[in-house]
């Protein structure tokens, strides 16, 4: 008797969602995602990449590249869905604006096919478009019928007029434990540092941080604050400098560029307290890597935010773009190192808690298997 071709009974999905580069939230947790071998024991998993920039500078910007690349990656599904037969198909979807022209027909593909999907939002916005006559339509027929996992339950009011709460499932974002066991901190311990770390865009709150800054030195703080991160068409190294200078703040503000691996380790290290007053944000890896090195936040309470900061608790929770306010935050924690210390500890225990990358990769699994 011929020994035929073992049969593999895992589960098989559909997965379209945006790969690094560029690197932002949404294309690490879609990369994690399609390299969890959690993930890939239980399912069998055909990758299609929803992005069509490869860099930050591209975001937004109009190329017959991109064109290019979104009809390879169109045909690419179909191709897929022509040959195999998916359990569900899994989409990390833009909810909003032109990225959600661009991956409506994705979702509508496989509808076409009669695929059950799993619509998975790493972003907000909905609320703005659901009211333009097209858009509503076009949401209806993408939204009805699929589950809709979001990062957080603080998300649901943005696409509540569209999405129900039977269809929602919640899943927050996680990343690696990849602090060096032999990891020392060397801290000056005459000037703190605060530390930024996120591309420079203003929707992250870097002009906010200028001007706390330049509060912070009118009232006599001495600090340095590192700002790390890729340059971007809002906010490059040569604005940094004019926004610096003209707030005469640039001896103690300075931005570093990018950094990855051990050396954005010990940026995290070195830092006495991490500041993200963003005001366009659902759920910010940056924080977790925060928590991870043991750091007292300073953040904004937007989008999921106050999911994982708990004010006075494992942070401080400021309102976004004002800096008097954030200003009041951080001058807290440069007047009390113990406080400090207690944040960042009981921070870190919260990310042990919930956000690991194995509690994330569990959420998912659960996510998948759903019922639809």
């Amino acid at each position: 008797m011929r020994k035929g071709k073992k049969i593999d009974n895992r589960p098989r999905i559909l997965c379209i969602g945006p790969l690094p580069p560029p690197v932002h939230g949404s294309s690490m947790m879609t990369m994690r995602l399609k390299d969890s071998e959690y993930i890939n024991e239980r399912f069998q998993l055909d990758w299609v990449n929803l992005s069509t920039s490869r860099s930050m500078e591209e975001i937004g910007q109009r190329s017959i590249k991109k064109i290019f690349r979104f009809a390879s990656s169109y045909l690419k599904t179909f191709g897929f869905l022509l040959r195999n037969k998916y359990d569900r198909c899994y989409i990390a979807i833009t909810c909003h604006g032109s990225g959600f022209l661009k991956d409506a027909p994705f979702v509508l593909a496989c509808k076409m096919f009669g695929r059950k999907v799993i619509l998975h939002q790493h972003n907000k916005g909905m609320s703005s478009d659901v009211n333009r006559p097209l858009y509503r339509w076009l949401l209806r027929l993408v939204y009805g019928g699929s589950k809709v996992v979001l990062l957080s339950q603080h998300l649901y009011p943005d696409i509540q007029e569209i999405v129900s709460k039977e269809q929602v499932m919640v899943c927050p974002n996680g990343i690696p434990f990849d602090i060096p066991h032999s990891e020392t901190t060397t801290k000056n311990s005459h000037t703190s540092v605060i530390l930024f770390l996120s591309n420079l865009m203003e929707s992250k709150g870097v002009i906010t941080v200028f001007d706390a800054c330049r509060i912070l030195k009118d009232r006599g703080y001495k600090f340095e604050c590192r700002f790390v991160g890729g340059e971007t068409a809002e906010i490059d190294k040569n604005r940094f400098i004019n926004e610096t200078t003209s707030r005469d703040i640039e001896e103690m503000v300075v931005y570093v560029g990018k950094k990855y691996g051990d050396e954005k380790n010990k940026e995290f290290s070195n830092a006495d307290i991490f500041v993200f007053p963003s005001y366009d944000d659902c759920f910010p890896l940056v924080i977790l890597e925060a928590m991870q090195h043991s750091l007292p936040i300073v953040c904004s309470n937007e989008g999921g935010i106050p999911d994982i900061i708990d004010n006075d608790e494992t942070g401080i929770i400021v309102p976004p773009k004002d800096p008097v306010i954030l200003a009041n935050a951080i001058s807290q924690l440069l007047d009390s190192p113990q406080r400090r210390d207690e944040l960042g500890r009981k921070a870190n225990e919260k990310f042990i808690s919930n956000f690991t990358l194995r509690k994330f990769e569990e959420n998912m699994l659960a996510c998948l298997t759903s019922p639809i």
